[in-house]
């Protein structure tokens, strides 16, 4: 069964969920600002947490990338901007539903 994993768009302000090299979802995002810009690479969810506190939103899914992730937000309308510190926020119905579909040491990777 081929693997599932995801990839952040910046330019598009679009996560993409795959499987098997099919897009099967398609979500809104918000990125990081100028002056704290999402990084670009390769990385893996390395933890999962739900109600994670703070700003964090419904859910908090952490990159091998240190401080940053991918979460929900109490802030819905910043999805689509460049708002975050980096981590990538999303919708909170949003990011329940993905968690729900991908594993800790689900691919992620952010492009350009």
């Amino acid at each position: 069964m081929p693997a599932r994993r995801i990839i952040v768009d910046l330019s598009e302000r679009r996560l993409y969920l795959l499987d098997g090299g099919k897009v099967i979802h398609a979500y809104p995002i918000g990125i990081g600002t100028a002056l704290t810009q999402t990084p670009v690479g390769e990385y893996t969810i390395i933890n999962k947490q739900p109600n994670p506190g703070g700003p964090f939103g419904a859910f908090w899914m952490g990159l091998s990338r240190p401080h940053y992730g991918i979460h929900g937000t109490n802030n819905p309308g910043s999805i689509g901007g460049p708002v975050s510190h980096g981590c990538i926020r999303m919708y909170n119905q949003d990011v329940l539903q993905l968690q729900k579909q991908v594993p800790v040491g689900t691919r992620v990777t952010i492009r350009r």
